[in-house]
């Protein structure tokens, strides 16, 4: 599953489910020079309301991780789904890790 979070007109983060390639591969160019970051946070590990700090898929490895935005709704991404994140400015969203989770941030260009 890809969810895509992104900034709305009205300065919310709103999530939009995106579709997952149907061929056997798909190759998606990065920027050059791009790095892959990984995270371990532990279980309850909660970051208050932020905003990405730059255009980037967030791949969830292991544990799960909950996003929630300013309406109240929470989504819950498991090992191996992917958040694209876009929420730069506005009032962003909320993290909090279900069990240790391992995530990996791809940058995306911009």
């Amino acid at each position: 599953m890809i969810t895509r979070l992104y900034t709305g007109d009205d300065g919310q983060a709103h999530f939009e489910d995106l579709n997952v390639p149907a061929g056997d591969s798909e190759t998606i160019s990065l920027k050059p020079g791009a790095d892959m970051t990984f995270r371990s946070s532990p279980d309850g590990s909660f970051s208050d309301w932020h905003n990405a700090p730059r255009l980037q898929y967030v791949i969830v490895l292991s544990g799960q991780m909950e996003i929630g935005i300013g309406d109240g709704t929470k989504r819950t991404l498991n090992p191996g789904d992917i958040l694209q994140v876009e929420d730069l400015t506005g009032q962003g969203h909320t993290t909090r890790s279900v069990g240790n989770r391992v995530s990996a941030s791809v940058p995306l260009p911009g």
